[in-house]
């Protein structure tokens, strides 16, 4: 499965960005075999969309569930329309979020 965190940093031990639209990185992370990609949130300093665009983003890279502190109502709607889940409240880590999630916390 692959999985999208919104970070303040590039590696799995950047904290995790309590924004969704306006994060710093998006860490994509493919489940099986653990592989990971990083890049910087182009939409991070937009005007306006941030949001939704970054959903399209994550849906372009066929991103299966995301992990995130807060994710606005246009996004959640735009991830909900691309099927794709949202798991609010992380904290800590992308690894510890990784893990949490992992293991159904």
């Amino acid at each position: 499965m692959k999985l999208c965190i919104s970070a303040q940093g590039k590696s799995l031990d950047a904290t995790v960005d309590p924004r969704f639209g306006r994060c710093a990185y998006f860490v994509f992370v493919e489940t099986e075999g653990m592989t990971t990609e990083s890049i910087e949130n182009p939409f991070a300093s937009a005007p306006g969309a941030a949001g939704t665009r970054s959903a399209q983003l994550l849906a372009d890279r066929n991103v299966r569930c995301l992990l995130t502190g807060r994710c606005g109502p246009n996004a959640q709607q735009a991830l909900a329309a691309a099927g794709i889940e949202v798991v609010t409240e992380c904290q800590g880590t992308v690894a510890q979020a990784i893990a949490a999630f992992q293991s159904g916390h």
